[in-house]
């Protein structure tokens, strides 16, 4: 918690449109946190299905490139 102090004390000392501009990041972070965890939860089920396909005969010539 000690970092989210400290972000505090800095944020109260900013100017009002200094801080909204802190926000908007603080929204965007989220924001693209939000979505790399979907993304990760989306590939997550599909992945014991990655070696069947990948790892057969039929396409070692393709592991050579």
């Amino acid at each position: 918690m000690f970092v989210k102090e400290m972000i505090k004390k800095e944020v109260d000392r900013l100017p009002e449109s200094l801080a909204a501009e802190v926000y908007d990041l603080i929204i965007f972070m989220k924001s693209r946190n939000e979505k790399a965890n979907l993304s990760m939860g989306a590939q997550a089920p599909s992945a014991p299905s990655f070696p069947k396909i990948w790892d057969n005969e039929e396409d070692a010539v393709y592991d050579k490139l």
